[in-house]
């Protein structure tokens, strides 16, 4: 076995490289293929999820084929490979099972003892058979991992620490509220009708919303949602509506829930603004909070407001959003507040001010870089425990709850800075369930995939010699059938019955000859650094490779046959 896995996850990456690095249908599509065009690989898989992207191969060459499949992912993934190799890791032979079967439990998830891995696994390897990228090895392994993962769940109480994405994300709308309680006779917009925004309606119709309206692009699959919905005894209302209804259905619903596969965002903060605030076009009435979750003086909005502010700086800010990219010195205008400067640990003094105004006689370059350090600022605190931001949720009443669980994010991170709104993402999710505490079953699950890793192993190598017996035994049968039609020649004169006899003699002396050399070469081939052991038995009996190559052949396709799609 040479099984070599690279990936990146929520525990190497942060959310923003993850975001970048996600991969679309069409490029998992061609990642498969690309793998197996590489001279290393022979088979291979893909695991990509929201907070993962895994490359499962089967190289002959360890240090070739983690450059190639490095090279690959990057390639693939849109970020180039010296900025993505820091967040990468490499796992093989034993160490690649026992990720994976970690990974299929749940152990390596976000939330720990989620069961939504499974299926993704299963689409994993499905993805693979249908490309016919998957062979002998990939299909034992994730066959395996399959079925470790349901052991997992029904042998302990894996359940009871974690819980998939989605109920871990309501209960971190709900704050202090049980999510049943908090959800009552809410309105939510479901956007996408895949597997995971299917799993958060019905997650929502179970939890006791009134209403869930569905958006997606495919309006049959979201008619499809919606029977699906009404059909499952909850009593919850539902509905479908394109997508281009979207902005207008956030004035109608208590609670969004977003999951596609878009590469930009579907709701910007200007839509979920409106929405919250009233007409399109009013500017919201209370400022926006800063970094320490309190909100500035209010700052006046009128053109005026801003005839101080240097031309180039606003050209360089209006050219900035125009590509799409963050602006570093987005963070000034709510964080600047009267005083703050050198002695708060920035490095440009600003003059004292509110807001906008304070903005007033600062060159481009200084602002950038206050504008940095106030991001900079803004990240240290969001990975604190977020106190400020708890304390603002319980005084101040929630008119829009916002779930993104979208890789890379369908909703706007600004988002969370709206008045009245609460955004929980991916990034969000990931503070919080490092806090949360891990089950006892736990060490219960690592009992389990520790004993299934050396059970697949052993299996694996044993299966390396299995080839090697069948030769053996062939040729054997073969030498027992040559001696029989020879003692034909000489003894023509034997009935059947003698002749029966005698053939049946010469095989057990044969089988009893082989059965313990074969049965003891499978033990010790079983253990690590037995794979000698099948071609000492080649060189000592003499077998001919081509035999020993075509039993693997047909083996191999039995195998092939015999699993099917993903189960």
């Amino acid at each position: 076995m040479s099984l070599l896995v690279v990936g990146l996850s929520h525990r190497s990456a942060p959310v923003s490289v993850l975001e970048r690095a996600s991969l679309s249908a069409d490029a998992k599509v061609k990642l498969l293929h690309d793998t197996l065009a590489a001279e290393p690989a022979t088979e291979a898989a893909v695991l990509a999820t929201c907070n993962r992207i895994e490359l499962y191969a089967d190289v002959d060459k360890f240090h070739a084929g983690v450059a190639e499949l490095s090279t690959l992912l990057a390639q693939h993934s849109g970020v180039a490979l010296e900025e993505l190799t820091p967040y990468l890791y490499v796992h093989y032979e034993d160490r690649a099972v026992h990720h994976l079967f970690s990974v299929a439990c749940g152990l390596d998830s976000m939330v720990v003892g989620e069961g939504q891995i499974l299926g993704q696994i299963k689409d994993a390897l499905a993805l693979g058979q249908e490309l016919h990228t998957a062979g002998r090895l990939i299909n034992d392994l994730f066959q395996q991992a399959l079925r470790v993962g349901k052991r997992a769940h029904s042998e302990t109480g894996i359940d009871r620490a974690g819980q998939s994405l989605v109920t871990f994300g309501l209960e971190q709308l709900a704050v202090h509220l049980p999510v049943d309680v908090w959800a009552k006779d809410k309105r939510a917009l479901v956007i996408g009708a895949g597997s995971m925004s299917s799993l958060a309606a019905a997650t929502l119709a179970r939890v006791g919303v009134a209403e869930v309206v569905v958006a997606n692009r495919t309006a049959e699959r979201a008619e499809r949602l919606v029977e699906i919905l009404v059909a499952s005894g909850t009593g919850v209302v539902a509905r479908s509506v394109p997508m281009a209804s979207v902005v207008d259905e956030l004035t109608r619903v208590d609670v969004v829930v977003s999951c596609t596969g878009a590469t930009g965002l579907v709701l910007t903060g200007e839509d979920v603004a409106a929405a919250v605030e009233g007409p399109a076009g009013l500017v919201p009435s209370a400022p926006l909070p800063d970094s320490r979750g309190s909100a500035p003086d209010p700052v006046p909005h009128s053109p005026a407001a801003l005839d101080s502010v240097d031309a180039d700086v606003v050209a360089r800010l209006a050219a900035a959003a125009a590509a799409g990219v963050r602006l570093a010195d987005g963070g000034v205008a709510r964080t600047i507040v009267p005083g703050t400067g050198e002695r708060d640990g920035c490095p440009v003094e600003v003059p004292a001010g509110d807001g906008r105004a304070a903005l007033t006689g600062v060159d481009a370059n200084s602002l950038e870089l206050h504008g940095t350090w106030a991001d900079q600022g803004e990240a240290a605190a969001q990975r604190q425990p977020r106190r400020g931001a708890r304390s603002q949720v319980d005084v101040a009443p929630v008119r829009l709850a916002v779930l993104d669980l979208a890789m890379p994010r369908d909703i706007d991170a600004a988002v969370h800075r709206i008045p009245g709104v609460r955004l929980v993402d991916i990034e969000s999710l990931a503070e919080a369930s490092a806090d949360a505490p891990m089950a006892a079953d736990v060490d219960a699950v690592r009992g389990i995939v520790a004993e299934e890793v050396a059970a697949f192993g052993a299996a694996q190598r044993a299966a390396h010699i299995t080839p090697t017996v069948v030769a053996l035994r062939a040729m054997a049968a073969e030498v027992v059938a040559m001696e029989v039609a020879r003692l034909d020649g000489r003894l023509p004169d034997l009935d059947e019955r003698q002749r029966a006899e005698v053939t049946q003699t010469v095989r057990r002396v044969v089988d009893k000859l082989l059965h313990a050399p074969t049965v003891r070469v499978k033990q010790l081939a079983s253990e690590p650094g037995g794979a000698g052991y099948a071609e000492a038995l080649r060189e000592l009996f003499d077998l001919d490779p081509q035999t020993v190559a075509s039993v693997s052949r047909a083996d191999a396709a039995d195998k092939n046959d015999d699993s099917g799609r993903a189960s």
